[in-house]
């Protein structure tokens, strides 16, 4: 059986504090964390733990990287071997170059910098005489693959992008020279959220929904899309390189389908999959054990909500450290269990002063620079049950929170009141 995976994200405006969440990790039977970039605070947590970790470059080093040889040797010094050499070490497995470089929306910044950035760390962490222990990978979104023939979805046609094919080709290569695994994140929820006609039991690890391609059937769009990475990988020459699922999650909160109870269904069915003594893998792989790492740890609240009102809302863990849902991630017990040692300011909330018009200029102020996405109308988890004023006190605490309870942060115009009652509804956590 496999090692299950987390991505570790750490945009939020109160980011818990490291040791604890290492414990949290350990004994949630979690063996991975992903890392977007080489914070000290994780690195020095992980320092002696059994966790083995992914650890990321963001895409704005990558020129740097990318034309300075010595910039990459500098960057695996800095944040490789200082943390890989040390009497208690930091479990680095992979190194992650990049995220994402070629989606679509990048509009080619980073093409032409991703590959050699690649082969710039490649070649550091040979150098250091890490080169059998640690890997450079670049996580791809599913956006670098397609079908052959756009009218057939079959995953056994699958072929990289066209505009970037050659390049691809070349970054598999760069892979294969190093004994290193092709990263993919896989996103059935975003399938799901994009296409008003996508059939959403699909979407799921366990649905009741087939497609059958040839000898072939498919009951989910996580498996079609991996198989369809399985031939491109194929028609590269490379049919046996193995293959990491980087992210993939369900949010709960931001959108209709974003749900806790959908969640937990996409979540419980992924873990019990890379959990599985017997692993069913995929139709081109089968029996393959699923290495994959669920986005993400925690809620954080300052990602961009570009991507959908949702992005703020994929933690399996509330921005507190509470468990959102029941897991079984050990096989045995359902309950995740929550982040210890979580220091609280006092209890103290921001509301619209009673008897007042609902003032929506100060709501817009704060909702500009808190997180108030629980109260979007297209499936916010506290819209429909908040009336106006309540959902005034919302947005006004949610900033009050933001800025650490400064009281001048509760003035909204002599609108707003600072009470040591909590507001907070059956459904709507304040």
């Amino acid at each position: 059986s496999g090692t299950i995976g987390v991505n570790w994200g750490t945009q939020m405006s109160h980011p818990l504090f490291a040791p604890d969440v290492v414990r949290a990790l350990v004994s949630n039977n979690v063996g991975r964390v992903k890392l977007f970039e080489a914070d000290p605070r994780i690195m020095s947590a992980l320092a002696g733990s059994p966790l083995e970790v992914m650890l990321g470059i963001p895409n704005d080093m990558l020129e740097t990287l990318a034309t300075d040889a010595a910039a990459a040797s500098n960057w695996v010094l800095m944040n490789v071997t200082h943390y890989y050499l040390r009497k208690k070490r930091v479990n680095i497995r992979y190194v992650a170059v990049g995220n994402e470089p070629f989606l679509a929306g990048y509009n080619k910044s980073f093409e032409g910098v991703t590959l050699p950035a690649l082969k710039n760390i490649q070649a550091a962490l040979s150098k250091a005489k890490f080169a059998d222990q640690i890997k450079a990978i670049v996580p791809l979104n599913a956006d670098v693959l397609q079908p052959r023939d756009p009218g057939n979805q079959d995953p056994s046609t699958g072929v990289f992008r066209n505009d970037i094919k050659m390049l691809m080709d070349d970054i598999v290569k760069a892979l294969a020279s190093t004994g290193a695994p092709f990263t993919i994140n896989l996103y059935p929820f975003i399938s799901l959220a994009q296409d008003p006609n996508f059939p959403s039991e699909y979407a799921f690890l366990d649905g009741c929904f087939q497609v059958q391609y040839g000898q072939s059937t498919y009951t989910s769009v996580f498996d079609a899309t991996f198989d369809m990475l399985v031939a491109a990988l194929t028609d590269s020459g490379f049919p046996n390189m193995e293959i990491i699922v980087g992210e993939a999650g369900w949010p709960t909160d931001g959108f209709p389908s974003a749900t806790p109870s959908n969640a937990r269904r996409f979540n419980q069915a992924l873990v019990s999959r890379i959990i599985s003594p017997s692993p069913p893998g995929t139709p081109m792989r089968p029996g393959t054990v699923l290495h994959a790492y669920i986005f993400s740890l925690f809620d954080e609240d300052l990602k961009s909500i570009a991507p959908g009102n949702f992005e703020r809302h994929w933690g399996l863990f509330t921005y507190d450290g509470q468990p959102k849902y029941l897991l079984n991630t050990s096989g045995s017990s359902s309950v995740l269990e929550k982040v210890g040692g979580v220091d609280y300011y006092p209890a103290l909330w921001c509301v619209l002063k009673p008897g007042i018009a609902v003032p929506q200029g100060q709501i817009d102020f704060a909702c500009s620079a808190a997180d108030c996405t629980p109260l979007v109308p297209d499936g916010g988890s506290c819209y429909s049950t908040l009336s106006p004023e309540q959902a005034a006190s919302y947005a006004f605490n949610s900033y009050f929170q933001l800025k650490d309870q400064v009281p001048s942060s509760c003035d909204f115009q002599g609108n707003g009141i600072i009470t040591g009652v909590d507001p907070s509804t059956p459904n709507c956590r304040f």
